[in-house]
């Protein structure tokens, strides 16, 4: 949370990795801006603005300037700091001074169009963002006509042919001298530096479960370069891959040298996400609920606001584990939590109420016709934040309810048949029907009481009108 990171007195400086120049504006606006929103790129613009002209520092500032120079509150800045570090765009170092703390931002100067048309992630989420048209419009407007200089002779001299050395005593170097060619303490040379790269997935990817299954005489070990190492991790994080099925991908990239093509490794793991997802492209999203969309602001004292901090700060994927026992999700349910996120456009905050909110009421199913109903609903009132998706739940229970109970007679040929509507959650309906749980599935129904637990704070007065089944 940003008021545990930042605060309003906390000062900063402001430092460069390496030169920017005008160039790297058109960068910025026409390639990240459409990944990132144009909250960051003001945020950089205005660090950048803040360094002299041709130097690498700045003077000291605090947040409370930057809040009036940006016009945004902390909780944005801090929110497009995140992803502007996530991206690659940016630095932080932290010093604690007592009370306050003081940052020192380093920018990084972006990646060239060279690297980010062939970077193999974020060219893939820039193009699902803005479409082909536009794609390659950006394309040409970054490249240049090339000339056929193979039709030329090269005739250039080099130094040796049109230098020479003057083999004097005057050119002799003193130890004294040699100490001239380093900048003084505490500075260095003003120099260009290459952009960052997006980073972190070695972490996420399980390379011991990938290796134990596979032979190394099929794919040696040290065909696992640590770039294929790296393209094999961002791979698995940008299409949803999972060790086992990256064992298959890398088998089928093994060349007869025993090494593994990177572009071939790609296009494997391209063609297994369009046929896996029947998708195109994936979509770049936020990972857990956005700062400035967080009600939950100050630490929780209540199970209530626990509940609402936890749904706010953990990820739908993560969510689903939790639902799960720890089980990894299958994959139909990443792909409908991925399709709500990405086509309904949910938070994922509310994204976590909405598994919830389904499990609970489906004996700990996860329809995707039922799913993508309600969040088409949610979506169309412009549901942004977990309470509001939690009072919606409540208010509409019971249409949602004869949402359900429709979709059982559709399944059924259309029969309809009086039968007893699901348990209710017990965050909407204070009274539960235990004696409904189904003896011959005891895990299910421990899952089912805890996660009902987990929401018992959450009553709003009392007892639903329409409570009672």
């Amino acid at each position: 949370m940003h008021w545990q990171e930042l605060l309003p007195a906390d000062s900063y400086l402001v430092s460069s990795a390496g030169l920017l120049h005008d160039y790297d504006r058109k960068i910025l606006t026409r390639l990240y801006q459409p990944l990132i929103g144009p909250i960051c790129i003001s945020l950089y613009m205005t660090l950048w603005s803040e360094m002299e002209e041709n130097r690498l520092w700045s003077e000291a500032s605090s947040h409370y300037q930057l809040m009036n120079t940006i016009g945004l509150n902390l909780s944005d800045i801090y929110e497009a700091r995140l992803l502007l570090e996530g991206i690659g765009l940016l630095n932080v170092y932290k010093k604690s001074k007592g009370d306050t703390k003081e940052f020192i931002y380093e920018l990084n100067p972006p990646l060239t169009p060279q690297q980010f048309f062939t970077d193999g992630m974020l060219n893939i989420y820039l193009y699902k963002k803005i479409g082909k048209v536009q794609f390659n419009r950006l394309k040409r407007f970054f490249c240049v006509d090339t000339i056929a200089t193979d039709e030329f002779e090269h005739v250039t001299k080099s130094f040796a042919e049109v230098f020479a050395s003057d083999h004097l005593d005057s050119l002799y170097v003193t130890d004294e001298a040699k100490n001239e060619w380093d900048p003084v303490p505490d500075q260095r040379f003003v120099d260009q530096s290459d952009g960052v790269e997006p980073s972190g997935f070695d972490g996420l990817f399980d390379f011991g479960l990938m290796f134990a299954g596979m032979k190394n005489s099929i794919v040696p070990k040290k065909a696992f370069t640590p770039k294929i190492k790296n393209t094999v991790a961002k791979l698995a994080f940008l299409y949803g891959i999972n060790p086992l099925e990256m064992q298959k991908l890398v088998m089928d990239a093994v060349t007869l040298d025993d090494e593994i093509d990177e572009e071939l490794l790609r296009k494997a793991a391209r063609d297994w996400y369009q046929i896996e997802r029947q998708a195109d492209m994936p979509s770049l999203v936020n990972r857990v609920q956005p700062v400035r969309e967080r009600t939950q602001k100050e630490e929780p004292k209540t199970q209530e606001q626990e509940l609402i901090r936890h749904l706010e700060t953990t990820s739908p994927r993560d969510r689903l584990m939790q639902l799960s026992g720890g089980a990894e999700p299958t994959g139909g349910d990443l792909k409908v939590v991925e399709g709500v996120m990405i086509n309904q456009k949910l938070n994922p905050g509310v994204v976590n109420v909405l598994i919830e909110y389904v499990m609970l009421k489906t004996d700990m199913k996860f329809t995707k016709g039922y799913v993508e109903k309600l969040a088409g609903h949610w979506a169309r009132l412009k549901v942004s934040t977990v309470m509001e998706a939690m009072e919606l739940a409540k208010n509409e229970h019971r249409k949602y309810q004869e949402w359900a109970q429709g979709s059982k007679n559709v399944a059924k040929g259309g029969r309809k048949k009086s039968i007893r509507e699901e348990v209710i959650p017990d965050w909407l309906e204070q009274k539960e029907d235990k004696q409904e749980q189904k003896a011959e599935q005891p895990e299910l129904n421990e899952q089912k009481r805890e996660l009902q637990e987990k929401w018992k704070q959450w009553k709003a007065g009392g007892e639903m009108n329409d409570g009672k089944d």
